[in-house]
């Protein structure tokens, strides 16, 4: 990579404020899913050194909660300077070990950027409030105060914004953060904690731990000192992650697996359903926990629909996110390309139709071509389980009734999405729609001013919004007597 700053590849974890290796060095090698080759390594590190890293965090949080909101806030926007000063080399990083074009990380980079700004600003509102009495000569009032060390699992899909949401309110709140980011996509966490080096984080306010997940997800769970976790990933992982942190109670924040559907009504505006389809189903290569998973379309606009929607697709171009005018880069890697395939053996051989792609690209490696089916029943891997790849099943519909049937027949409660132009459709189906997100002729959800989050087996709590500190922040009641005297 030629970056314009070299020093923001770091190939160490950052642990108390110091730049780390392993002390046997064990590293994992990190490769780019676009052309297999190797980017670099990062250490190999396990429980020890994870305890390390907590116990630099609780050292260093009394002097971080005790600064002024305004002090804090201050040094998340110097971070947010330096973002936004390097975001080149940033995009570039993560474009690399992450296999997303260019363009889309720089999005991504920007969309953690605006988190980074919201918070700054709302760890300054923070505060109690007075309670009216019910008794004479004595007021209750309450205070907030942060919950001390907190940790965050990140994922690949989105390795750098993650950061950005989950470590800018804890910070802002006064807490400590200990990350441990995705093994595939390390270098995108290694490089923000650089930046917020610079910003002037204080040693041990902010470390990123790279190494075995068992370990380092054990540690993070059962030591006491840890009391708030926040975890982006698979529903299957959030469940163990869970129970693992029961024992110390601890707070917990969960996004987790998603399967979205995108309701199009008779009444839709088609152009506008088709080019919200096409952002959130193959914005990173489908990778995303919000991606339109079922397309669900009215039978009067359905062929149309179908049309629309496999011209679009046609214009994809498939390739590395370096290469100029690529809109879809590879799959992470050989084991979430090989269930592409899988997902489309299984719908076809349960009746449904290929309306475009279906197969590997003629690209090789892990390039999955667009893909487009028809005919798509319940019954089907595609509708039932998410997808998280380029492939867009539609299912047809006849009545607001089957299409909320359909949308809410998943265990999943991420986000969803409806098209119409009616005001009363608009109101009975976001309202009826199971999810925890919903969006209206609109696909684009995510922003530091708004809440993000699921509802069922797609997780728990919210981040972003004035919701996203609430977690990171404890209410004490304290009750003045003796007021009368």
């Amino acid at each position: 990579m030629k970056l314009r700053d070299g020093n923001l590849f770091k190939q160490q974890c950052l642990i108390g404020g110091q730049w780390v290796s392993s002390a046997d060095g064990a590293v994992i090698t990190v490769t780019n899913p676009a052309d297999g080759s190797v980017i670099g390594a990062v250490p190999k590190l396990g429980r020890q050194e994870t305890a390390a890293s907590i116990d630099a965090a609780e050292k260093a949080w009394p002097a971080w909660k005790n600064l002024r909101p305004l002090q804090r806030s201050d040094v998340l926007r110097r971070w947010h300077a330096l973002i936004a000063e390097n975001i080149d080399d940033l995009a570039l990083i993560m474009t690399v070990e992450q296999g997303k074009p260019l363009a889309e990380a720089k999005g991504e980079i920007s969309l953690g950027m605006s988190y980074i700004t919201w918070y700054a600003e709302e760890g300054r509102r923070v505060g109690g409030e007075t309670i009216p009495s019910p008794w004479a000569g004595k007021q209750p009032l309450t205070i907030r105060q942060p919950v001390g060390v907190t940790a965050a699992i990140t994922p690949w899909n989105f390795p750098m914004s993650m950061i950005a949401r989950k470590a800018s309110p804890a910070l802002a709140a006064g807490c400590p953060m200990v990350i441990k980011p995705a093994g595939k996509t390390p270098f995108s966490a290694l490089a923000m904690a650089e930046l917020g080096l610079r910003a002037g984080l204080p040693a041990g306010i902010l470390s990123v731990i790279t190494g075995d997940s068992a370990e380092i997800g054990d540690e993070l769970c059962s030591n006491p000192k840890v009391r708030k976790l926040s975890f982006t990933g698979s529903t299957a992982v959030g469940k163990k992650l869970m129970a693992a942190c029961a024992n110390t109670v601890k707070k917990l924040s969960m996004e987790l697996g998603g399967n979205a559907p995108l309701i199009v009504c008779a009444d839709a505006d088609v152009g506008q359903a088709v080019a919200g389809a096409m952002g959130s189903k193959f914005r990173n290569a489908g990778q995303t926990c919000i991606c339109a998973n079922r397309l669900i379309v009215h039978d009067a606009v359905h062929d149309r629909f179908v049309a629309m929607l496999v011209e679009k697709a046609r214009t994809i171009v498939t390739g590395s996110g370096l290469e100029a005018g690529v809109t879809q880069g590879p799959m992470i890697d050989s084991s979430a390309f090989a269930a592409m395939q899988a997902f489309v053996d299984d719908a076809v051989a349960r009746g449904a139709r290929i309306a475009l792609g279906g197969k590997p690209d003629i690209k090789g490696g892990l390039f999955y071509q667009p893909t487009v089916l028809t005919e798509v029943t319940p019954e089907m891997r595609v509708f039932r389980e998410e997808i998280f790849g380029p492939i867009a099943p539609v299912v047809r519909f006849r009545t607001e009734g089957e299409a909320l049937a359909l949308a809410n027949d998943t265990e999943y409660g991420l986000a969803s999405y409806v098209y119409t132009r009616d005001l009363g459709s608009f109101y009975r189906i976001a309202e009826s729609l199971d999810y925890g997100m919903v969006g209206v002729n609109e696909v684009a959800l995510a922003s530091g001013e708004v809440p993000f989050g699921g509802i069922k087996h797609s997780g728990l709590g919210r981040e972003g919004g004035r919701q996203g500190i609430e977690d990171y922040l404890e209410t004490k009641y304290i009750l003045l007597g003796g007021l009368s005297s």
